[in-house]
């Protein structure tokens, strides 16, 4: 499916675009006029946790549960969870800070990385350490995505870091392709007073 196919949240058309029409999130950095889509911003990302902005649309997320895209092992391990019925809370601090239902949906449609499990990497992270070591250029997605909403999150900022834990897993959306979350972006989307 292509990028411009997707329906887009209002508060997602506003957003600057790159040169290939792409929207580019709330906590992208900018070099030399391009988004460094593998990069977090660290200001932006403060700014988006401290005021509980949607980290894509930069919106106000009211209060009440948000929601992440997670990847193959996460979205594995949340299967697991709630497939034993146990709670799913993840320990390990992530730089991936939350957003609205219709802006992750949107998220996972349009993001090359996100959509596919065959998806590769276009850069690397400068700097990578123990949360970024993944992101390398080339690096596969693999396995199952999801969707996942949460009753909320919690976040630390340090000085060169925003780490994000969320709580209370409310909705699991899994996929293999993201396109087939289109049905449930529409109806988000048709939903009055929804982003």
């Amino acid at each position: 499916m292509r990028f411009d196919s997707v329906p887009k949240p209002p508060a997602v058309e506003a957003r600057p675009r790159d040169s290939r029409g792409y929207p580019v999130p709330a906590i992208t950095p900018w070099e030399g006029g391009q988004p460094q889509f593998a990069l977090t911003d660290h200001g932006r990302s403060a700014d988006c946790a401290r005021e509980r902005l949607c980290s894509v649309c930069n919106a106000l997320m009211p209060r009440g549960p948000v929601w992440r895209v997670v990847g193959a092992t996460e979205s594995a391990a949340i299967a697991d969870a709630l497939a034993a019925g146990r709670p799913y809370r993840n320990l390990a601090p992530t730089l991936e800070g939350p957003g609205h239902r219709a802006c992750m949906l949107y998220a996972s449609m349009v993001c090359p990385y996100l959509a596919r499990p065959n998806a590769r990497r276009g850069l690397s992270a400068d700097g990578a350490d123990e949360l970024t070591a993944h992101v390398r250029r080339g690096a596969a997605r693999g396995g199952s995505g999801a969707v996942v909403g949460f009753g909320d999150y919690e976040y630390a900022i340090t000085a060169t870091k925003v780490l994000f834990r969320f709580l209370d897993v409310v909705e699991f959306l899994p996929h293999e392709s993201a396109d087939t979350h289109l049905d449930e972006l529409r109806a988000e989307l048709a939903r009055p007073g929804r982003e």
